[in-house]
């Protein structure tokens, strides 16, 4: 079973979801605020794609912070424990699998990951 975390006001996070229902593909929801990634699912989604793809870049969070010129002088383990304080600093949607995770929404590639 596919889990589809997103923050449900995020305009993304919905144009995937009505995707991924019109394509009939089955998934559990998760909201990101309600059940923020752990350290450890971070860490684990970091081995199947760069650290970087993480990060909501475009967050007003992000901005905030600073941490577009922090990130760099960071390392994984600093970032994977900032990254995890809050579930507005994630990038989002995220669509995982057993051997899948998939970051921000690109047709194309979800459709090539998901077979459609």
């Amino acid at each position: 079973m596919l889990i589809f975390v997103e923050y449900p006001k995020c305009s993304t996070c919905q144009k995937a979801r009505k995707w991924l229902e019109g394509q009939g593909v089955e998934f559990t929801g998760r909201h990101i605020l309600e059940e923020n990634p752990t350290r450890e699912e971070l860490a684990a989604w970091a081995q199947k794609l760069p650290l970087r793809r993480l990060w909501n870049t475009s967050g007003q969070k992000y901005r905030q912070m600073g941490l577009a010129r922090r990130l760099p002088e960071m390392s994984p383990e600093e970032q994977l424990d900032l990254l995890c304080t809050d579930g507005m600093l994630v990038k989002r949607p995220i669509l995982l699998g057993e051997d899948l995770v998939l970051t921000g929404f690109k047709e194309a590639e979800w459709a090539a990951a998901l077979g459609k």
